[in-house]
């Protein structure tokens, strides 16, 4: 369906998104987050460690078991990274069986799935030990991501201060490839856009829109470390101005983020636009599914953050020299003085990004 990119359910929420962060307030042994956030944090009695853990699961929205496996795992695990966390201790997987599926689509299908899923997770320097299998009407695939860490192993999301710049690590736009990718076999959806696009650019966008939602945040939890990032999240199902503005009602400080640029998937913004403003994705509104991290960093190490990210080499994919090596990520906007909002100004500059696959 036209909403199956960026089904995105929160930590705590019973699958409900009303906000993300939640602050519980700081305790004796140390910051404690719960309902609403990224990743739950909870101080230990021990040493004055903290569980972290995360929970996410959602329809698939590709074609490929493989790859939605990937794509499930991957985006539990951007809720760790999120918080600057590069490791993870432990996994466990959650499968919803369809009942409508035969045996022969069964037991062809959700092994991929569950391969994928492991494989990401192996990628990620953890691996699952468990989780829980169940029939229902429909597939449903995610996760649960748990770790152990020491105080200076995170990064708690409410740093920003007036001066950081704002900086997005993977394109926007996934929640209108996927459809424009479904719309090719529906006369009626695609005849609003072919004047705008060829099938061949639809197929394009669709395979760099999978693997980008395959590829992990990884990469840029460790370098928050390095550039000395205020704050972050990840950018999934409300879309790069709601979790900006989730973002900003976090902030201790009187902050405002102020996006100006919007990196989106070649030709989306078109879509977008032949469709009659599809999804709201030029105002910031449309679903992504295992987006990118959206990072506040001092504005001097914000270029070099960038430059690093471009360099990074990863074997995702299982493919050397493949997607992963050479992540693009994007300054996208400002940290000013404000009443903890964000927006995005009147005519964002849009930032047509190519696939990496073509």
């Amino acid at each position: 369906s036209d909403r199956q990119a960026g089904q995105d359910g929160r930590t705590g929420e019973s699958g409900e998104e009303t906000s993300e962060f939640g602050q519980l307030g700081p305790v004796s042994h140390g910051p404690r987050l719960g309902i609403g956030m990224d990743s739950c944090v909870i101080p230990l009695r021990h040493g004055g460690l903290s569980l972290i853990q995360t929970t996410d699961f959602f329809y698939p929205l590709v074609e490929d078991p493989y790859m939605m496996g990937r794509i499930a795992c991957a985006n539990v695990l951007s809720d760790l990274y999120a918080m600057g966390i590069t490791e993870c201790d432990n996994m466990l997987m959650l499968l919803s069986i369809s009942q409508k599926m035969n045996d022969k689509e069964r037991e062809h299908v959700m092994p991929l799935m569950m391969r994928g899923f492991r494989d990401a997770a192996e990628e990620g320097g953890t691996s699952v030990t468990g989780g829980q299998t169940v029939m229902n009407p429909w597939i449903i695939v995610g996760g649960v991501a748990t770790v152990v860490c020491q105080p200076n192993d995170f990064i708690m999301p409410d740093g920003a201060i007036p001066g950081d710049v704002l900086v997005l690590t993977k394109p926007l736009g996934t929640q209108v490839a996927v459809n424009a990718h479904q719309w090719m076999d529906i006369p009626e959806k695609w005849n609003k856009i072919k004047l705008v696009i060829s099938k061949e650019e639809v197929e394009q966008a669709y395979q760099e829109a999978m693997l980008n939602m395959a590829t992990l945040n990884r990469t840029a939890a460790a370098l928050m470390h390095k550039f000395n990032a205020h704050a972050a999240t990840d950018v999934t199902g409300f879309g790069i101005l709601g979790h900006a503005q989730n973002l900003a009602k976090q902030q201790r400080n009187d902050v405002a983020f102020v996006i100006h640029n919007l990196p989106i998937i070649a030709k989306m913004a078109a879509i977008s636009k032949a469709g009659g403003n599809l999804f709201g994705l030029l105002q910031g509104t449309s679903s992504e599914t295992s987006g990118g991290l959206l990072i506040c960093l001092p504005r001097e190490q914000a270029a070099r953050f960038c430059a690093e990210m471009k360099a990074s080499r990863s074997s995702s994919l299982g493919q050397d020299g493949g997607i992963g090596d050479g992540q693009q990520a994007w300054i996208i906007g400002i940290v000013e003085k404000g009443n903890r909002c964000a927006r995005i100004i009147d005519k964002p500059r849009i930032i047509e990004v190519p696939p990496s696959c073509s």
